[in-house]
């Protein structure tokens, strides 16, 4: 389940999506989380559905790999899912003793599962289609006018993409962490839900351990190579709109104006 976590990884691919412009991508991720929070009938989704399978296709990367990612999350919808159609309230369609499904609740059910499970897939296809530098770069050149109001973007910009580069470096020191374990006897297989949260403890120390000193090396060599902030940095490779960006660009506002026509309408 570790390896299963696809957020934070880029798989290098020959697409349009992977060309355009990485302010393109933060935008249309801004946009998509919009829309899909805005959408709450069966023709706004079916909207949203038809734009995430386009995206997936022009992503050109395995669907079976975006997949992978809604493994770890399994236990956290079900919950969500759980909560939502017993603690709603509405119109009773079953009830058995202190049990009670709603209308709403099971209304709520569906859009919470389907939205969480479209949540990850749409974030995932961000990192999976963009490095860890061009997001950085995209990031702060699209929060540059906020440099006037005195707020750290480059600083900012630069903690989210050494977060997003720790995310696969954590998941590999935590899969070796617990093959080490389970050569020395650890069982983090059988047993209850309460029982493998338990026997994951004994991880914690060593991987918050390993995580503190990548933190403390990354550190000496940032001021070894007198990194100061991003005041009076330049760029080897500046960020240029292409006509391939404008056409996304005008995508991205048709699919929104339309995913909010089908909720008013409809």
């Amino acid at each position: 389940m570790i390896r299963d976590i696809t957020l934070g990884q880029y798989y290098p691919a020959e697409s349009k999506l992977h060309s355009a412009d990485p302010r393109v991508k933060l935008m249309g991720a801004m946009v998509y989380l919009i829309s899909l929070f805005i959408a709450g009938n069966i023709p706004a989704f079916v909207a949203v559905t038809i734009f995430l399978i386009a995206i997936i296709k022009a992503s050109k990367v395995p669907f079976s790999f975006m997949v992978k990612g809604l493994r770890s999350i399994v236990v956290l919808v079900i919950i969500a899912a759980v909560f939502n159609l017993f603690l709603s309230p509405g119109i009773t369609i079953w009830e058995y003793k202190f049990l009670k499904i709603t209308d709403v609740g099971l209304r709520n059910a569906v859009l919470m599962t389907v939205r969480m499970i479209y949540l990850i897939i749409g974030t995932s296809i961000l990192t999976l289609t963009t490095t860890p530098n061009q997001l950085t770069n995209g990031l702060e050149e699209g929060l540059h006018f906020l440099n006037y109001f005195k707020v750290p973007v480059h600083e900012i910009a630069m903690m989210m993409s050494i977060a997003l580069r720790f995310i696969p470096i954590l998941i590999e020191e935590t899969d070796k962490i617990m093959k080490a374990q389970m050569a020395r006897g650890a069982d983090f297989e059988s047993g209850g839900l309460i029982r493998k949260a338990k026997a994951m403890i004994p991880l914690l120390v060593p991987l918050f351990v390993s995580a503190f000193r990548r933190a403390n090396d990354l550190a000496l060599a940032m001021e070894a190579r007198c990194y100061h902030g991003g005041e009076g940095r330049t760029r080897m490779k500046p960020l240029k709109y292409q006509s391939l960006d404008m056409i996304f660009y005008g995508i991205l506002l048709v699919y929104f104006a339309a995913v909010i026509a089908l909720q008013v309408l409809f």
